[in-house]
């Protein structure tokens, strides 16, 4: 944008900021002699939206974006300006509202270039809220869910690569939540349900970054319980493809300790998948 341009720009955002200035963001008048928004036109309201956006206003940017939409719904701008309400909710951490304005921009311009973006939004509204590990994980699965709807319907979109970079993180986020959950069990003996655990994991989360202490603390588990071939099994699979790591090592003393070695044994969960993973022996 030129000097010209960017000079022209700020005169009309301070034009219409000076001329909407007495009203508050809930559309209330603070002076009877300004006149009511609706003697403004679409494009001046818009700007007051922007304006406000570049103050660091969202919550006020919204409300003139969503004024737009009740004042000039067949406007030219009133398709602009629920992508920016969405926007600017987003902004203002009101993700709720966010997530509405981004629906309906998806219900109603499903096939427009801005579409992506509105499903990204909503994606957005719920991966931001995900919590710390401990905390109930329901705003996850939905954050995985929207994340995919990104992936899949826009696939050639900008939003993509970053939607499956988030769905890798949230995915091994819902992985971390199952880990702290099994090691809870096992620090109090509860063998069973740790392994239950752990073995969600293994089975559900293998390419989340949880998978070689998974195998780990499975071995620890099963050793417990008494279980020696679930135990090398889970070594022998964690010796192939996670040998260098240190669970591997822990895993190794465990069981050499024990006059055991980590190596695929018995007719087990842990059996079927080492054939899987290491021989390719699907059936």
């Amino acid at each position: 944008m030129s000097r010209s341009e960017r000079s022209a720009r700020r005169g009309r955002l301070l034009t219409a900021a000076l001329a909407v200035a007495a009203l508050s963001a809930c559309g209330v008048l603070e002076s009877t002699n300004t006149p009511p928004l609706e003697q403004y036109t679409a494009s001046e309201i818009f700007e007051r939206g922007e304006f406000e956006l570049e103050r660091d206003r969202p919550d006020d940017a919204a409300f003139f974006f969503g004024e737009i939409e009740r004042l000039y719904p067949y406007s030219g701008l009133a398709k602009r300006a629920l992508i920016m309400q969405a926007f600017a909710y987003h902004r203002d951490r009101d993700y709720a509202n966010s997530r509405a304005s981004a629906q309906r921009y998806i219900d109603f311009y499903p096939t427009d270039e801005d579409a992506a973006y509105a499903q990204y939004l909503l994606a957005l509204s719920y991966y931001d809220q995900i919590d710390e590990v401990g905390r109930d994980q329901g705003l996850t699965f939905q954050a995985l869910q929207a994340l995919r709807t990104v992936i899949e319907r826009y696939p050639e979109s900008e939003y993509a690569r970053s939607s499956i970079l988030k769905f890798d993180l949230a995915f091994d986020h819902l992985a971390g939540k199952e880990m702290e959950i099994g090691r809870y069990y096992l620090k109090r003996d509860h063998f069973a349900a740790a392994v239950n655990r752990f073995r969600v994991v293994v089975e559900d989360f293998q390419t989340t970054t949880h998978t070689p202490e998974a195998l780990h603390r499975l071995v620890e588990a099963y050793l417990s319980l008494g279980l020696t071939d679930e135990a090398q099994t889970a070594g022998a699979i964690l010796g192939h493809n996670y040998q260098g790591t240190e669970w591997y090592q822990d895993s190794f003393a465990l069981l050499t300790g024990q006059g055991l070695e980590p190596r695929a044994i018995g007719n087990n969960w842990l059996a079927a998948i080492y054939r899987q993973v290491v021989r390719g022996e699907w059936l």
